[in-house]
């Protein structure tokens, strides 16, 4: 599993350095049983490091990009959440790279983080292996939402 090595960073103990960050979390509405373990992981962190983070939500992984970016307009981080299962087409390498390359520049562009969980993967066991549900073995918008906060954290230290 990819989480192995993986941070095992205590969130209520980002608390104090993340008081008052305005924080939203954009997530697509395709595969609704893994987009609701995404949302809820990315909340449960939210909730641990006490950060109120306002949901929006995006068609698809393909629009994820233009919404985060008019969304850092008006928040210090912006974590995206989406699924792309392969299928028997390029469709898949094409989505995955233009949410990949897309939330990336917008990140670049902001000069804030964008906590990526996207899930590009092969089949839906994959999907919901990593998607923070009970049994689940990962829970990728939980580390999206770590990752978000950690580097809206970093941030504000080297604007210090």
């Amino acid at each position: 599993m990819a989480s192995h090595g993986a941070p095992t960073t205590s969130l209520a103990d980002l608390a104090e350095a993340a008081s008052g960050l305005k924080v939203a979390i954009l997530a697509g509405t395709w595969h609704d049983q893994v987009m609701t373990g995404l949302i809820e992981g990315a909340q449960r962190a939210a909730d641990e490091a006490g950060v109120t983070a306002s949901l929006h939500r995006a068609p698809g992984a393909f629009e994820l990009p233009v919404l985060a970016a008019a969304l850092l307009r008006s928040h210090d981080a912006v974590v995206a959440l989406g699924v792309v299962i392969r299928g028997g087409t390029p469709h898949f390498e094409y989505v995955c790279d233009a949410a990949t390359s897309g939330l990336t520049r917008v990140a670049l562009d902001a000069g804030k983080p964008v906590g990526f969980g996207v899930l590009t993967v092969d089949n839906e066991e994959q999907a919901l292996d990593r998607a923070g549900l009970e049994g689940s073995r990962e829970d990728k918008g939980r580390e999206a939402m770590a990752a978000a906060l950690e580097t809206a954290i970093a941030l504000r230290g080297l604007a210090a």
